[in-house]
Protein backbone atom coordinates (compact mmCIF):
# COMPACT_ATOMS: atom_id res chain seq x y z
CA UNK A 1 0.00 0.00 0.00
CA UNK A 2 1.08 3.58 -0.75
CA UNK A 3 2.33 5.70 1.79
CA UNK A 4 -0.82 8.16 2.19
CA UNK A 5 -2.88 5.69 1.17
CA UNK A 6 -6.06 5.27 3.28
CA UNK A 7 -9.04 3.61 2.29
CA UNK A 8 -9.91 2.51 -1.10
CA UNK A 9 -13.08 4.50 -2.86
CA UNK A 10 -15.27 1.66 -3.13
CA UNK A 11 -18.17 3.68 -4.82
CA UNK A 12 -18.65 3.42 -8.41
CA UNK A 13 -19.72 5.51 -11.50
CA UNK A 14 -23.15 4.21 -11.41
CA UNK A 15 -23.44 4.68 -7.56
CA UNK A 16 -22.31 7.94 -8.02
CA UNK A 17 -24.74 8.97 -10.57
CA UNK A 18 -27.17 7.64 -8.44
CA UNK A 19 -26.65 9.79 -5.36
CA UNK A 20 -26.30 12.89 -7.59
CA UNK A 21 -29.64 12.02 -8.80
CA UNK A 22 -31.17 11.80 -5.16
CA UNK A 23 -30.19 15.15 -4.02
CA UNK A 24 -30.87 16.85 -7.13
CA UNK A 25 -34.64 15.36 -6.71
CA UNK A 26 -34.92 16.16 -2.89
CA UNK A 27 -33.49 19.79 -4.15
CA UNK A 28 -36.12 19.87 -7.07
CA UNK A 29 -39.00 18.96 -4.25
CA UNK A 30 -37.71 21.95 -2.01
CA UNK A 31 -40.03 24.74 -3.52
CA UNK A 32 -37.69 27.30 -1.28
CA UNK A 33 -34.46 26.33 -2.36
CA UNK A 34 -35.69 25.93 -6.36
CA UNK A 35 -36.90 29.67 -6.06
CA UNK A 36 -33.94 30.72 -4.29
CA UNK A 37 -31.40 28.90 -6.60
CA UNK A 38 -33.70 30.38 -10.00
CA UNK A 39 -33.29 34.25 -8.67
CA UNK A 40 -29.00 33.83 -8.07
CA UNK A 41 -29.32 32.21 -11.46
CA UNK A 42 -31.27 35.04 -13.06
CA UNK A 43 -29.51 38.06 -11.07
CA UNK A 44 -25.91 36.50 -12.06
CA UNK A 45 -26.95 36.19 -15.89
CA UNK A 46 -28.08 39.62 -15.39
CA UNK A 47 -24.81 40.68 -14.47
CA UNK A 48 -22.33 38.35 -16.84
CA UNK A 49 -25.06 39.96 -20.04
CA UNK A 50 -25.67 43.09 -18.71
CA UNK A 51 -23.98 45.22 -21.50
CA UNK A 52 -26.17 43.24 -23.75
CA UNK A 53 -29.63 43.16 -22.18
CA UNK A 54 -29.25 46.96 -20.55
CA UNK A 55 -31.16 49.28 -22.76
CA UNK A 56 -28.56 52.35 -22.20
CA UNK A 57 -25.25 50.69 -21.58
CA UNK A 58 -23.37 54.11 -21.77
CA UNK A 59 -25.38 55.21 -18.52
CA UNK A 60 -22.70 53.43 -16.79
CA UNK A 61 -20.44 56.17 -16.85
CA UNK A 62 -20.35 60.04 -16.35
CA UNK A 63 -23.33 60.65 -18.49
CA UNK A 64 -25.97 63.25 -18.39
CA UNK A 65 -29.23 64.26 -20.03
CA UNK A 66 -30.73 66.79 -18.00
CA UNK A 67 -34.24 66.50 -20.20
CA UNK A 68 -34.92 63.36 -18.82
CA UNK A 69 -34.09 63.89 -15.31
CA UNK A 70 -36.31 62.44 -12.88
CA UNK A 71 -38.19 60.56 -14.95
CA UNK A 72 -41.18 58.01 -14.23
CA UNK A 73 -41.31 54.69 -14.91
CA UNK A 74 -42.24 54.27 -18.50
CA UNK A 75 -41.97 52.60 -21.62
CA UNK A 76 -38.55 54.46 -22.38
CA UNK A 77 -37.14 54.19 -19.02
CA UNK A 78 -38.71 50.94 -17.21
CA UNK A 79 -37.49 51.74 -14.05
CA UNK A 80 -37.32 55.40 -14.89
CA UNK A 81 -34.08 57.93 -14.37
CA UNK A 82 -32.22 59.48 -11.95
CA UNK A 83 -31.31 62.79 -10.76
CA UNK A 84 -28.67 63.28 -13.79
CA UNK A 85 -31.27 61.45 -16.67
CA UNK A 86 -29.52 58.48 -16.28
CA UNK A 87 -31.45 54.82 -16.92
CA UNK A 88 -31.99 53.36 -13.61
CA UNK A 89 -32.40 49.71 -15.10
CA UNK A 90 -29.21 50.03 -16.61
CA UNK A 91 -27.58 51.35 -13.57
CA UNK A 92 -29.21 48.51 -11.68
CA UNK A 93 -28.22 45.91 -13.75
CA UNK A 94 -24.65 46.83 -13.77
CA UNK A 95 -24.65 47.51 -9.97
CA UNK A 96 -25.92 44.34 -9.66
CA UNK A 97 -22.76 43.22 -10.75
CA UNK A 98 -20.75 44.89 -8.21
CA UNK A 99 -22.58 43.64 -5.15
CA UNK A 100 -22.10 40.00 -6.78
CA UNK A 101 -18.28 40.78 -7.71
CA UNK A 102 -18.17 42.20 -3.69
CA UNK A 103 -19.41 38.56 -2.73
CA UNK A 104 -17.35 36.45 -4.76
CA UNK A 105 -13.97 38.28 -3.66
CA UNK A 106 -15.06 38.54 -0.17
CA UNK A 107 -15.84 34.67 0.54
CA UNK A 108 -13.17 33.85 -2.07
CA UNK A 109 -10.53 34.91 0.64
CA UNK A 110 -12.18 34.81 3.77
CA UNK A 111 -13.86 30.90 3.12
CA UNK A 112 -10.70 29.23 2.57
CA UNK A 113 -8.64 30.98 5.33
CA UNK A 114 -11.12 30.25 7.57
CA UNK A 115 -11.66 26.98 6.56
CA UNK A 116 -7.37 26.26 6.88
CA UNK A 117 -7.43 27.84 10.05
CA UNK A 118 -10.79 26.22 11.64
CA UNK A 119 -9.14 23.22 10.58
CA UNK A 120 -5.88 23.51 11.70
CA UNK A 121 -7.03 24.74 15.17
CA UNK A 122 -9.29 21.67 15.69
CA UNK A 123 -7.41 18.61 14.73
CA UNK A 124 -3.85 20.08 16.12
CA UNK A 125 -5.34 21.36 19.37
CA UNK A 126 -2.77 22.62 21.94
CA UNK A 127 -1.12 25.88 21.28
CA UNK A 128 -1.98 26.34 17.66
CA UNK A 129 -5.95 25.55 18.57
CA UNK A 130 -5.34 28.37 21.31
CA UNK A 131 -3.28 30.36 19.44
CA UNK A 132 -5.97 30.90 16.32
CA UNK A 133 -9.17 30.58 18.57
CA UNK A 134 -7.89 33.82 20.57
CA UNK A 135 -7.41 35.50 17.41
CA UNK A 136 -10.52 34.84 15.88
CA UNK A 137 -12.06 36.07 19.36
CA UNK A 138 -10.04 39.53 18.82
CA UNK A 139 -11.24 39.92 14.90
CA UNK A 140 -14.95 39.44 15.53
CA UNK A 141 -14.49 41.74 18.57
CA UNK A 142 -14.04 44.58 16.33
CA UNK A 143 -17.19 46.24 14.98
CA UNK A 144 -16.61 46.03 10.74
CA UNK A 145 -18.09 49.27 10.06
CA UNK A 146 -15.20 50.81 12.25
CA UNK A 147 -12.77 48.96 11.01
CA UNK A 148 -13.58 49.62 7.11
CA UNK A 149 -13.82 53.42 8.47
CA UNK A 150 -10.48 53.06 10.52
CA UNK A 151 -9.17 51.66 6.74
CA UNK A 152 -11.12 54.64 4.77
CA UNK A 153 -9.44 57.02 6.75
CA UNK A 154 -5.81 55.24 5.91
CA UNK A 155 -6.62 54.26 2.08
CA UNK A 156 -8.92 55.81 -0.30
CA UNK A 157 -12.95 54.80 0.02
CA UNK A 158 -13.41 52.42 -2.75
CA UNK A 159 -14.70 48.99 -3.44
CA UNK A 160 -10.96 47.34 -3.12
CA UNK A 161 -10.74 48.88 0.41
CA UNK A 162 -13.98 47.59 1.01
CA UNK A 163 -14.06 44.13 0.09
CA UNK A 164 -10.37 43.70 1.70
CA UNK A 165 -11.57 45.01 5.01
CA UNK A 166 -14.52 42.61 5.19
CA UNK A 167 -12.77 39.87 4.35
CA UNK A 168 -10.26 40.72 7.39
CA UNK A 169 -12.94 39.99 9.40
CA UNK A 170 -15.26 37.39 7.82
CA UNK A 171 -12.83 34.66 7.97
CA UNK A 172 -13.53 34.09 11.42
CA UNK A 173 -17.15 32.48 11.23
CA UNK A 174 -15.83 30.07 8.73
CA UNK A 175 -12.95 29.71 11.31
CA UNK A 176 -15.40 28.43 13.69
CA UNK A 177 -17.40 26.92 12.13
CA UNK A 178 -14.86 24.48 10.73
CA UNK A 179 -13.21 24.33 13.94
CA UNK A 180 -16.61 23.32 15.84
CA UNK A 181 -17.14 20.46 12.99
CA UNK A 182 -13.51 19.30 13.01
CA UNK A 183 -13.14 18.81 16.80
CA UNK A 184 -16.50 16.18 16.69
CA UNK A 185 -14.49 14.26 13.78
CA UNK A 186 -11.33 14.68 15.44
CA UNK A 187 -11.99 11.22 17.41
CA UNK A 188 -13.83 9.23 15.04
CA UNK A 189 -12.87 6.01 13.99
CA UNK A 190 -12.07 7.02 10.27
CA UNK A 191 -9.68 9.63 11.46
CA UNK A 192 -8.00 7.37 14.47
CA UNK A 193 -7.63 4.75 11.32
CA UNK A 194 -5.68 7.19 9.08
CA UNK A 195 -3.60 7.97 11.99
CA UNK A 196 -2.62 3.89 12.08
CA UNK A 197 -2.25 3.48 8.71
CA UNK A 198 0.20 6.51 8.41
CA UNK A 199 -1.98 9.06 6.53
CA UNK A 200 0.22 12.40 6.57
CA UNK A 201 -1.39 15.51 8.54
CA UNK A 202 -2.40 17.04 5.35
CA UNK A 203 -4.19 13.84 4.22
CA UNK A 204 -6.19 13.66 7.13
CA UNK A 205 -6.90 17.23 7.13
CA UNK A 206 -8.05 17.73 3.52
CA UNK A 207 -8.58 13.87 2.64
CA UNK A 208 -10.79 12.59 5.57
CA UNK A 209 -12.02 15.69 7.60
CA UNK A 210 -12.81 18.45 5.08
CA UNK A 211 -15.01 16.37 2.60
CA UNK A 212 -17.46 15.98 5.84
CA UNK A 213 -17.73 19.67 6.53
CA UNK A 214 -18.51 20.63 2.95
CA UNK A 215 -22.30 20.71 3.30
CA UNK A 216 -22.20 23.13 6.27
CA UNK A 217 -19.39 25.49 4.52
CA UNK A 218 -21.73 25.21 1.20
CA UNK A 219 -24.64 26.50 3.26
CA UNK A 220 -22.96 28.81 5.41
CA UNK A 221 -20.98 30.62 2.44
CA UNK A 222 -24.75 30.93 0.11
CA UNK A 223 -26.34 32.67 3.73
CA UNK A 224 -23.49 34.88 3.89
CA UNK A 225 -23.26 35.73 0.22
CA UNK A 226 -26.51 37.84 1.22
CA UNK A 227 -25.07 39.19 3.51
CA UNK A 228 -21.87 40.20 2.54
CA UNK A 229 -24.46 42.30 -0.29
CA UNK A 230 -26.64 43.76 2.47
CA UNK A 231 -23.43 45.07 4.22
CA UNK A 232 -21.33 46.17 1.07
CA UNK A 233 -24.69 47.99 -0.02
CA UNK A 234 -24.52 49.65 3.96
CA UNK A 235 -21.17 50.48 3.24
CA UNK A 236 -21.84 52.00 -0.32
CA UNK A 237 -25.12 53.96 1.03
CA UNK A 238 -22.30 55.83 3.71
CA UNK A 239 -19.85 56.45 0.94
CA UNK A 240 -17.36 53.92 1.61
CA UNK A 241 -18.38 51.69 -1.19
CA UNK A 242 -17.16 52.72 -5.18
CA UNK A 243 -17.34 56.19 -5.95
CA UNK A 244 -19.62 57.36 -8.36
CA UNK A 245 -20.04 57.23 -11.80
CA UNK A 246 -19.92 53.55 -11.35
CA UNK A 247 -23.23 52.51 -10.07
CA UNK A 248 -23.82 50.79 -7.39
CA UNK A 249 -27.02 49.90 -5.52
CA UNK A 250 -26.04 51.16 -2.22
CA UNK A 251 -24.88 54.98 -3.31
CA UNK A 252 -27.89 54.61 -5.76
CA UNK A 253 -30.16 54.28 -2.69
CA UNK A 254 -28.57 56.61 -0.84
CA UNK A 255 -28.39 59.31 -4.05
CA UNK A 256 -32.29 58.35 -4.81
CA UNK A 257 -33.29 59.17 -1.01
CA UNK A 258 -32.38 62.37 -0.97
CA UNK A 259 -35.74 63.23 -3.59
CA UNK A 260 -38.18 60.83 -1.29
CA UNK A 261 -40.94 61.34 -1.30
CA UNK A 262 -41.42 62.42 -4.91
CA UNK A 263 -39.12 60.40 -7.19
CA UNK A 264 -39.63 57.05 -5.09
CA UNK A 265 -38.47 54.64 -7.92
CA UNK A 266 -34.68 56.32 -7.73
CA UNK A 267 -34.72 55.01 -4.14
CA UNK A 268 -37.16 52.33 -3.82
CA UNK A 269 -35.70 50.09 -6.97
CA UNK A 270 -32.73 50.05 -6.43
CA UNK A 271 -33.38 49.33 -2.93
CA UNK A 272 -35.15 46.38 -4.10
CA UNK A 273 -32.73 45.12 -6.33
CA UNK A 274 -30.82 44.53 -3.25
CA UNK A 275 -33.60 42.79 -1.49
CA UNK A 276 -34.01 40.69 -4.51
CA UNK A 277 -30.59 39.30 -4.46
CA UNK A 278 -29.88 38.93 -1.05
CA UNK A 279 -33.39 36.80 -0.44
CA UNK A 280 -32.07 34.82 -3.50
CA UNK A 281 -29.14 34.18 -1.38
CA UNK A 282 -30.66 33.46 1.57
CA UNK A 283 -33.82 30.95 -0.06
CA UNK A 284 -30.62 29.15 -1.62
CA UNK A 285 -28.80 28.32 1.42
CA UNK A 286 -32.26 27.57 3.78
CA UNK A 287 -33.10 24.93 0.50
CA UNK A 288 -29.47 23.80 1.05
CA UNK A 289 -29.91 23.25 4.55
CA UNK A 290 -33.00 20.78 4.04
CA UNK A 291 -31.22 19.28 1.58
CA UNK A 292 -28.22 18.24 3.45
CA UNK A 293 -30.39 18.22 6.96
CA UNK A 294 -28.07 20.42 8.95
CA UNK A 295 -29.91 21.77 12.24
CA UNK A 296 -28.29 25.04 12.44
CA UNK A 297 -25.75 27.16 10.83
CA UNK A 298 -24.53 29.88 12.70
Amino acid sequence: MADGAVVADLETGPERISNAYQNWYRFSRNPTAVIGAAIVILCVLAAILAPLITPYPDHVGAVVNFRARHQPPSLDYWFGTDNVGRDILTRVVFGMRISLLMAVVVLGVAVPVGTALGLAAGYFGGWTETIILRLTDIALAIPGLVLVLAVAAVLSPDLLTSMLSLAALWWTWHARLIYSITKQLRGQEFVEAAEVLGASKFHILFREILPNCVSALAIKTSLDCGFVILVGASLSFLGLGIQPPTPDLGTMVSAGASYLPDFWWESLIPGSAILFVALGFNLLGDGLRDLFDVQEIR
